[in-house]
């Protein structure tokens, strides 16, 4: 029997995947970078900003990257302006609440994009529990977070379903052998599947979520 939904954010609660393209695209401009959304997707969508940083910025000081990244998460959050939840995800957190179920955010977003994320979207008082890869020993796809997220929840693994919308994300919930749910918001349906999301949908309006969950409780 369903206990808990755990949420991604970015890309699963509200659709800013295009924004961070676009920043990233800023930010490695100044570096004579150029990326294009195949880059993006596979290389910084979902991933932690230290992952990025080793990986895409090898050849400069780590804490040089790392503030290149912090800049970029300002410029972010200055360009982000109102942001417009993923449709129907009012629907779901209310029957979440008329379930009686435990729910959290995990994410790799750093400390200050999720409490921006989470105060536009004026669901700060909505979810208690918050989990950061910070919080976590390591981040996504990691397991850890997602462990993370059922221990302070205190439930078993096969009492939860995730929402997730990076193939990080989808790896560490997958790992940490949760029932996912991928959301297409970046990434084609059939790469999220192949990546091992055990269904896919474009919104939480999708009927045949709505069908499915109400076998669930």
């Amino acid at each position: 029997m369903l206990s808990a939904i755990l949420f991604d954010l970015d890309g699963t609660l509200v659709n800013t995947d295009d924004l961070h393209f676009q920043t990233w695209q800023d930010a490695l401009r100044e570096l004579k970078i150029e990326i294009d959304r195949p880059f993006y997707n596979q290389k910084i969508s979902g991933r932690t900003n230290e992952q990025i940083v080793r990986d895409i910025l090898p050849q400069l000081p780590f804490e040089t990257g790392l503030k290149i990244a912090h800049d970029k998460e300002a410029n972010f959050r200055n360009l982000a302006g109102k942001l417009t939840a993923t449709p129907g995800l009012d629907k779901i957190l209310n029957w979440v609440k008329n379930n009686d179920l435990k729910k959290a955010v995990v994410t790799n977003a750093p400390r200050d994009n999720a409490k921006f994320m989470l105060e536009a979207l004026a669901l700060t008082e909505t979810f208690e529990t918050v989990i950061l890869a910070e919080d976590a020993p390591r981040g996504k796809p990691d397991p850890a977070p997602y462990q993370l997220a059922l221990k302070r929840l205190q439930i078993e693994k096969d009492r939860a379903i995730v929402f997730e919308d990076s193939p990080s994300g989808l790896r560490s919930a997958k790992a940490a052998g949760i029932y996912t749910i991928g959301v297409a918001s970046g990434h084609e349906p059939e790469y999220l599947l192949e990546l091992g999301a055990d269904r896919v949908i474009d919104d939480f309006t999708d009927r045949e979520l709505w069908q499915w969950l109400e076998t669930m409780v």
